[in-house]
């Protein structure tokens, strides 16, 4: 069946440098071993997959796994976003035109409505759908049968996910954050579809200071190219990426400007913490739901920062990265 997708008010990948298949896709090993037999066992027994949840950080590349899961099943990918699922008959009516084992993609999936996730259930538990038709006394729920499909949910934030809706998914699939030559390894890739010329050394460079995030590796390559096209002869080297990154005020370890503000507000503003999200979102001029799901995770992976009943604490390396004496308020 020849693959098709729908129009989608999601963010998707660049269709130019993301992967076409599991063979392409570089990193989560462990996801993409085990999604290999999984795929291979469902073909195998002409069956749908089962019902996928992906969770992680953004940028982790879960929307490519996405679209590479429906590519190596060999049938149709729907999408939708959590958000925009506002009634449970804009879900009811994408099931039901659905094709037997199709998949459908809903990214940020934790923040669909209450309404939508009933209407999910049975439709992800048993292949039908309950239907009011009619109105007052004479209302009657009827039950439609939907085709076996296969549901991948995304979400950055799988806490958030009510238990009825994370039990009814199989297979749960939590994104780490990319090894250095993990990106490195993309940043080559994305270079030559670009047609850009780019170093080892500045690969390299450019994947240390990536936050572990292929979706900033390849940002970061986009806007270094431009420096390389405008003030050099088109060659990323590592001079260019020095210059370039240094524009972009990203730091020695990828952390850009609202990482940086973050540290240095609860470092001086709050004496080292705890602050409370809110009260540092409003003190650093960011919303908390980007704090949380942008720059929090990564800060507290590389160890700069906690996460306590109190609030957010900068801890000692945090410190030691803005110079700060270890000892100090401590």
């Amino acid at each position: 069946m020849e693959r098709m997708v729908d129009p989608t008010e999601i963010e998707l990948p660049d269709p130019a440098l993301r992967p076409r298949n599991l063979d392409e896709y570089v990193g989560q090993k462990r996801i993409t071993d085990n999604l290999r037999v999984y795929v291979r066992a469902a073909m195998q027994r002409g069956e749908a997959l089962d019902h996928l949840l992906l969770a992680g950080p953004p940028g982790l590349g879960k929307t490519s796994l996405a679209f590479i899961v429906a590519e190596e099943l060999g049938v149709q990918l729907r999408t939708a976003a959590g958000p925009t699922l506002e009634r449970g008959g804009d879900l009811a009516a994408i099931l039901t035109s659905l094709q037997p084992n199709e998949v459908l993609f809903i990214d940020e999936i934790h923040r669909m409505s209450r309404t939508v996730e009933e209407v999910l259930y049975p439709a992800m538990e048993d292949f039908e759908i309950d239907v009011v038709i009619g109105s007052g006394p004479g209302a009657q729920s009827v039950k439609l049968p939907v085709p076996r499909f296969t549901l991948i949910g995304a979400t950055t934030r799988a806490g958030m996910l009510t238990s009825p809706l994370r039990a009814r998914f199989g297979i749960h699939c939590t994104f780490d954050y990319y090894e250095v030559g993990e990106l490195d390894s993309i940043l080559q890739r994305s270079a030559r579809r670009m047609g850009v010329v780019i170093t080892p050394d500045a690969s390299r460079e450019l994947a240390r200071r990536s936050r572990g995030t292929p979706r900033i590796a390849n940002r970061l390559l986009r806007r270094v190219r431009d420096f390389a096209q405008v003030e050099g002869d088109g060659t990323i080297h590592d001079a260019v990426v020095q210059r370039a990154l240094a524009a972009l005020e990203v730091d020695p370890i990828g952390l850009d400007k609202l990482d940086q503000r973050i540290l240095t507000t609860i470092a001086y503003k709050f004496g080292g913490g705890p602050v409370g999200l809110d009260t540092l979102a409003a003190a650093v001029g960011e919303s908390s739901d980007t704090i949380e799901d942008a720059s929090e995770p990564f800060l507290i992976q590389q160890g700069l920062i906690m996460r306590t009943p109190r609030g957010r604490v900068i801890t000692s390396r945090g410190r030691a990265h803005l110079g700060i004496p270890v000892d100090q308020g401590e």
